[in-house]
């Protein structure tokens, strides 16, 4: 395709997403007078962007971070540090903050993300199998790509009395389904509570954050966690990870982070506050401009004939969009192509390799300022049928187009 036909293609894309834009301008306005209320109501001052040393004792940037961050989510309290390095380790932590031997753990969104199934249930690794705690799966319902609780399914096992915790994602992971809504999370936590009041409802919250105006912890969620490189951290949080929810339970993940006897009185972080600050401010406009970039590709190149999600008109509930490519090689270039057009490294050619914690080769690209952020624009997909690519971020809705453009005018789509 040459260049006058992607940018009209770009053109006539974004004209048929004015409606869809505008929803997001809204929700955007709607969390950034959240985030600021909450700024104000914290007095957060100049002081708290300041780092401390050692043992980090009364480290006032850190608490003023935690208590900020729960008004945020409508949380009673909740972690944020940079001592918590992932995603994958602030759901760790979550998990083995609550869970103990003889617990029962019921993943009611199919199989956790790749990299949670040694944490789960590896042998000698130290895993929750490990510590005695069971695990069982039951998957989504699927009618058009939006997935469904199989409410009938987790009733029958909520009936025995036997779930300390349901676990569910909202994002997609590795597979070709549609994000979960904050709605179905209260539907899904008002079926439980009503079966099981004492089942705890875990959420894992990546790449969910801002993309509607409430958050899972709003509907009564117990505890949600993520990683602060992605929508929550605005592009400007070089590090770290959270975990929000009930007060007692956080409280509970605080002896994993630390120790027992420690919780959140101790962590220090010398280079100070600001980017944590600074980021999650930020944060409700980057997630806009990452959902727009999400829903471009989706309709161009579903335009083109690919299988794409979001697909139709459906709001987006978390910022990755899917496309089918059928072939190692077309996902190999597509993720090339991302990254030629990255700020970063646009001169290494990203090749499929086997990561930490993922049961196939996978290939990055992700020229990010930050080492692996996802909210920068970034695509990666596992080298597997039906190869599919899943991109997400852009800090900017200028990149993504731009992006775009280098997709359609350099890949062969014969």
């Amino acid at each position: 395709m040459d260049k006058i036909a992607a940018r009209q293609l770009i053109d006539d894309s974004i004209s048929k997403l004015d409606k869809q834009f505008k929803r997001l301008d809204e929700i955007a306005l709607s969390n950034q007078r959240k985030v600021l209320d909450a700024f104000r109501d914290c007095a957060i001052q100049a002081r708290h962007m300041a780092g401390t040393s050692g043992y980090g004792y009364d480290d006032i940037g850190r608490d003023a971070l935690c208590e900020l961050y729960a008004r945020v989510f409508g949380a009673e309290a909740a972690i944020v540090s940079p001592n918590i390095v992932s995603g994958t380790h602030a759901l760790t932590l979550m998990l083995f903050g609550v869970l103990r031997p003889g617990d029962l753990l019921l993943s009611v969104s199919g199989k956790p993300y790749d990299t949670l199934t040694d944490v789960i249930s590896a042998e000698g690794k130290g895993s929750l199998k490990d510590f005695g705690v069971d695990f069982k799966i039951i998957e989504l319902l699927s009618g058009d790509k939006t997935p469904a609780f199989d409410f009938d399914s987790i009733g029958k096992i909520l009936a025995g009395g036997k779930v300390k915790a349901v676990f569910a994602a909202r994002s997609r992971g590795y597979s070709l389904r549609s994000a979960i809504s904050v709605e179905q999370i209260e539907e899904l936590v008002k079926f439980v509570k009503r079966i099981s009041p004492e089942t705890l409802v875990l959420i894992d919250n990546c790449y969910g954050e801002f993309v509607q105006k409430i958050e899972p912890t709003d509907v009564g969620a117990d505890l949600i966690a993520g990683s602060l490189i992605k929508n929550i951290g605005g592009g400007i949080t070089p590090t770290g990870g959270y975990v929000a929810g009930r007060a007692e339970l956080v409280k509970l993940v605080s002896y994993r982070l630390t120790a027992p006897s420690l919780g959140m009185e101790e962590g220090s972080y010398a280079y100070g506050y600001l980017p944590f600050y600074q980021g999650l401010f930020l944060a409700p406009s980057v997630t806009k401009n990452a959902l727009k970039s999400s829903l471009l590709f989706a309709k161009a190149y579903s335009t083109l004939g690919f299988e794409t999600l979001p697909d139709k008109d459906l709001p987006p509930y978390d910022i990755v969009t899917s496309i089918k490519l059928d072939s190692a090689e077309r996902l190999i270039d597509f993720c090339g192509a991302i990254q030629e057009t990255s700020p970063i490294d646009s001169n290494v050619k990203p090749m499929p390799w086997d990561m930490p914690g993922y049961q196939d080769q996978v290939i990055m690209a992700a020229g990010a300022f930050v080492q692996g952020s996802s909210i920068e624009l970034s695509a990666d997909g596992p080298l597997k049928p039906p190869y599919i690519a899943y991109l997400q971020g852009g800090l900017t809705f200028e990149h993504a187009q731009i992006a775009l453009e280098h997709t359609l005018t350099t890949l062969n789509f014969d």
